[in-house]
Protein backbone atom coordinates (compact mmCIF):
# COMPACT_ATOMS: atom_id res chain seq x y z
CA UNK A 1 0.00 0.00 0.00
CA UNK A 2 2.64 2.52 0.74
CA UNK A 3 4.23 1.68 -2.99
CA UNK A 4 0.71 2.16 -4.18
CA UNK A 5 0.61 5.70 -2.46
CA UNK A 6 4.08 6.71 -3.52
CA UNK A 7 2.87 5.89 -6.97
CA UNK A 8 -0.04 8.28 -6.43
CA UNK A 9 1.92 10.84 -5.29
CA UNK A 10 4.67 11.31 -7.69
CA UNK A 11 1.79 11.05 -10.57
CA UNK A 12 0.81 14.30 -8.50
CA UNK A 13 3.76 15.56 -8.68
CA UNK A 14 4.51 15.30 -12.22
CA UNK A 15 1.25 17.34 -12.98
CA UNK A 16 2.33 20.68 -11.29
CA UNK A 17 4.34 19.83 -7.60
CA UNK A 18 7.07 21.47 -5.83
CA UNK A 19 10.33 21.39 -7.69
CA UNK A 20 12.77 19.36 -5.61
CA UNK A 21 15.88 21.67 -4.61
CA UNK A 22 18.68 18.92 -6.04
CA UNK A 23 16.82 19.97 -9.45
CA UNK A 24 20.32 20.23 -11.32
CA UNK A 25 21.98 16.97 -9.49
CA UNK A 26 19.00 15.24 -10.16
CA UNK A 27 18.84 15.71 -14.10
CA UNK A 28 22.29 15.20 -14.31
CA UNK A 29 21.84 11.78 -12.76
CA UNK A 30 18.71 11.43 -15.01
CA UNK A 31 21.16 11.84 -18.17
CA UNK A 32 23.67 9.37 -16.68
CA UNK A 33 20.54 6.38 -15.81
CA UNK A 34 19.34 7.06 -19.31
CA UNK A 35 23.37 6.13 -20.93
CA UNK A 36 22.97 3.53 -18.40
CA UNK A 37 19.49 2.15 -19.86
CA UNK A 38 20.41 2.29 -23.41
CA UNK A 39 23.52 0.16 -22.75
CA UNK A 40 21.76 -2.16 -20.85
CA UNK A 41 18.67 -2.50 -23.86
CA UNK A 42 21.18 -2.21 -26.66
CA UNK A 43 23.42 -5.74 -24.76
CA UNK A 44 20.44 -7.60 -24.31
CA UNK A 45 19.98 -9.87 -26.97
CA UNK A 46 16.02 -9.83 -27.22
CA UNK A 47 16.81 -6.31 -28.42
CA UNK A 48 20.37 -5.35 -30.01
CA UNK A 49 20.15 -6.18 -33.27
CA UNK A 50 16.91 -4.54 -33.61
CA UNK A 51 17.08 -1.36 -31.82
CA UNK A 52 20.57 -0.70 -33.39
CA UNK A 53 18.72 -1.04 -36.85
CA UNK A 54 16.25 1.28 -35.64
CA UNK A 55 18.56 3.88 -33.69
CA UNK A 56 20.14 4.73 -37.46
CA UNK A 57 16.89 5.17 -39.03
CA UNK A 58 15.03 7.34 -35.77
CA UNK A 59 13.83 10.64 -35.68
CA UNK A 60 14.01 11.16 -32.14
CA UNK A 61 14.24 8.67 -28.63
CA UNK A 62 12.35 9.17 -25.59
CA UNK A 63 14.57 7.38 -23.13
CA UNK A 64 12.69 6.59 -19.54
CA UNK A 65 14.82 5.11 -16.86
CA UNK A 66 12.28 4.51 -14.46
CA UNK A 67 9.05 3.82 -15.67
CA UNK A 68 6.74 2.76 -12.79
CA UNK A 69 3.33 1.40 -12.68
CA UNK A 70 1.48 0.23 -9.41
CA UNK A 71 -1.98 -0.36 -9.07
CA UNK A 72 -4.71 -2.40 -7.25
CA UNK A 73 -7.75 -1.98 -9.54
CA UNK A 74 -7.39 1.71 -9.87
CA UNK A 75 -3.27 2.34 -11.57
CA UNK A 76 -1.00 5.03 -11.76
CA UNK A 77 1.91 4.86 -14.20
CA UNK A 78 4.51 7.55 -13.89
CA UNK A 79 8.56 8.37 -14.80
CA UNK A 80 10.51 10.65 -15.66
CA UNK A 81 13.11 10.99 -18.59
CA UNK A 82 14.67 13.06 -22.00
CA UNK A 83 14.20 13.32 -25.40
CA UNK A 84 16.48 14.14 -27.59
CA UNK A 85 15.88 14.73 -31.46
CA UNK A 86 17.61 13.95 -34.84
CA UNK A 87 18.54 16.50 -37.45
CA UNK A 88 18.71 15.47 -41.04
CA UNK A 89 22.32 15.32 -40.96
CA UNK A 90 22.18 12.80 -38.81
CA UNK A 91 23.05 14.56 -35.42
CA UNK A 92 20.88 14.04 -32.02
CA UNK A 93 19.91 17.36 -29.93
CA UNK A 94 20.64 17.78 -26.33
CA UNK A 95 18.12 16.48 -24.10
CA UNK A 96 15.04 18.07 -23.12
CA UNK A 97 13.40 16.83 -20.08
CA UNK A 98 9.95 14.98 -20.05
CA UNK A 99 7.59 13.13 -18.08
CA UNK A 100 5.36 10.33 -18.40
CA UNK A 101 2.36 9.69 -16.17
CA UNK A 102 -1.68 8.05 -16.53
CA UNK A 103 -4.08 6.37 -14.58
CA UNK A 104 -6.48 4.01 -15.42
CA UNK A 105 -9.46 1.86 -13.96
CA UNK A 106 -9.88 -1.74 -14.68
CA UNK A 107 -8.77 -5.06 -13.59
CA UNK A 108 -5.21 -4.39 -12.64
CA UNK A 109 -2.92 -5.47 -9.99
CA UNK A 110 0.76 -5.30 -8.75
CA UNK A 111 3.78 -2.97 -9.08
CA UNK A 112 6.39 -2.69 -11.70
CA UNK A 113 9.66 -0.72 -12.79
CA UNK A 114 10.98 -0.61 -16.41
CA UNK A 115 13.92 0.66 -18.33
CA UNK A 116 11.96 1.98 -21.64
CA UNK A 117 13.37 3.26 -24.64
CA UNK A 118 10.40 4.95 -27.17
CA UNK A 119 12.36 4.61 -30.46
CA UNK A 120 10.54 7.25 -32.77
CA UNK A 121 10.20 6.42 -36.18
CA UNK A 122 8.68 9.59 -37.74
CA UNK A 123 7.95 13.21 -38.16
CA UNK A 124 4.39 12.01 -36.75
CA UNK A 125 5.15 10.28 -33.92
CA UNK A 126 7.95 13.03 -32.96
CA UNK A 127 4.53 15.62 -32.83
CA UNK A 128 2.87 13.14 -31.26
CA UNK A 129 5.20 13.33 -27.99
CA UNK A 130 5.94 16.94 -28.14
CA UNK A 131 2.29 18.32 -28.48
CA UNK A 132 1.33 15.36 -25.86
CA UNK A 133 -1.04 14.36 -28.13
CA UNK A 134 -1.23 10.78 -26.50
CA UNK A 135 -3.51 11.97 -24.21
CA UNK A 136 -6.55 11.38 -26.42
CA UNK A 137 -5.60 7.54 -26.21
CA UNK A 138 -6.68 5.99 -29.90
CA UNK A 139 -7.43 9.50 -31.27
CA UNK A 140 -3.24 9.61 -31.64
CA UNK A 141 -3.50 8.04 -35.01
CA UNK A 142 0.10 6.58 -34.18
CA UNK A 143 0.82 3.34 -34.28
CA UNK A 144 2.94 1.58 -30.89
CA UNK A 145 5.04 -1.15 -30.97
CA UNK A 146 5.56 -2.92 -27.86
CA UNK A 147 8.95 -4.83 -27.71
CA UNK A 148 9.85 -6.50 -24.16
CA UNK A 149 12.06 -10.22 -23.78
CA UNK A 150 10.78 -12.81 -26.06
CA UNK A 151 8.77 -10.73 -28.83
CA UNK A 152 8.81 -10.93 -32.06
CA UNK A 153 11.23 -8.47 -33.23
CA UNK A 154 11.71 -8.98 -36.61
CA UNK A 155 8.06 -8.95 -37.39
CA UNK A 156 6.70 -6.13 -35.37
CA UNK A 157 9.23 -4.08 -36.73
CA UNK A 158 8.21 -4.72 -40.41
CA UNK A 159 4.48 -3.42 -39.29
CA UNK A 160 6.12 0.33 -40.19
CA UNK A 161 5.32 1.11 -36.91
CA UNK A 162 5.59 5.68 -36.00
CA UNK A 163 7.14 4.64 -32.55
CA UNK A 164 8.67 1.44 -31.03
CA UNK A 165 8.91 1.02 -27.05
CA UNK A 166 11.73 -1.32 -25.76
CA UNK A 167 10.82 -2.25 -22.26
CA UNK A 168 12.36 -4.50 -19.58
CA UNK A 169 10.87 -4.64 -16.60
CA UNK A 170 10.58 -6.13 -12.93
CA UNK A 171 7.88 -7.25 -11.30
CA UNK A 172 4.32 -8.25 -12.02
CA UNK A 173 1.49 -6.26 -13.80
CA UNK A 174 -2.08 -6.26 -15.40
CA UNK A 175 -3.55 -3.58 -17.82
CA UNK A 176 -2.50 -0.07 -18.64
CA UNK A 177 -0.92 0.75 -21.66
CA UNK A 178 0.06 4.37 -23.35
CA UNK A 179 -3.00 5.39 -24.58
CA UNK A 180 -4.48 7.61 -22.77
CA UNK A 181 -0.84 8.75 -21.10
CA UNK A 182 0.30 12.20 -20.77
CA UNK A 183 4.05 12.89 -21.95
CA UNK A 184 4.91 16.46 -20.73
CA UNK A 185 7.79 18.70 -21.08
CA UNK A 186 9.23 19.13 -17.67
CA UNK A 187 9.46 23.21 -18.03
CA UNK A 188 11.22 24.14 -14.36
CA UNK A 189 14.04 20.85 -15.01
CA UNK A 190 15.16 22.45 -18.61
CA UNK A 191 14.79 26.33 -17.25
CA UNK A 192 17.44 25.09 -14.08
CA UNK A 193 19.33 22.95 -16.27
CA UNK A 194 19.88 25.43 -19.38
CA UNK A 195 19.13 28.76 -17.84
CA UNK A 196 16.46 31.07 -19.05
CA UNK A 197 13.56 29.39 -19.91
CA UNK A 198 13.61 27.28 -23.12
CA UNK A 199 11.17 25.26 -24.96
CA UNK A 200 11.54 21.78 -26.43
CA UNK A 201 11.35 23.22 -29.22
CA UNK A 202 14.30 24.82 -28.36
CA UNK A 203 16.64 22.62 -27.30
CA UNK A 204 15.55 19.65 -30.10
CA UNK A 205 15.01 21.31 -33.40
CA UNK A 206 16.20 25.23 -32.97
CA UNK A 207 19.09 23.56 -31.30
CA UNK A 208 19.45 26.73 -29.31
CA UNK A 209 20.15 24.69 -25.95
CA UNK A 210 23.08 22.29 -25.52
CA UNK A 211 25.51 20.36 -23.06
CA UNK A 212 28.59 18.29 -22.71
CA UNK A 213 27.03 16.13 -20.41
CA UNK A 214 25.02 14.62 -22.90
CA UNK A 215 27.84 13.55 -25.49
CA UNK A 216 28.43 10.17 -24.18
CA UNK A 217 24.59 9.47 -24.66
CA UNK A 218 24.51 11.03 -28.36
CA UNK A 219 27.68 8.52 -28.72
CA UNK A 220 25.59 5.55 -27.84
CA UNK A 221 22.71 6.51 -29.46
CA UNK A 222 24.63 7.09 -32.76
CA UNK A 223 26.90 3.30 -32.81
Amino acid sequence: MQRLMAAVLMVLAVWGGPVRAQQVTDQTMMIGRAVTTVERLRSDPNFSQTMTDLLGRARAVLIVPDLVKAGFFFGAQYGTGVLLAKDKDGRWSGPAFYSVAAGSFGLQIGLQDAETVYVIMSDGGLSAVVDNKFKGGAEAGIAVATLGAGAEANTTTNMGGDIYAFSKAAGLYGGAALDGAAILPRHSWNAAFYGGNPTPEDILFKRLNDTPQADRLRGILSR
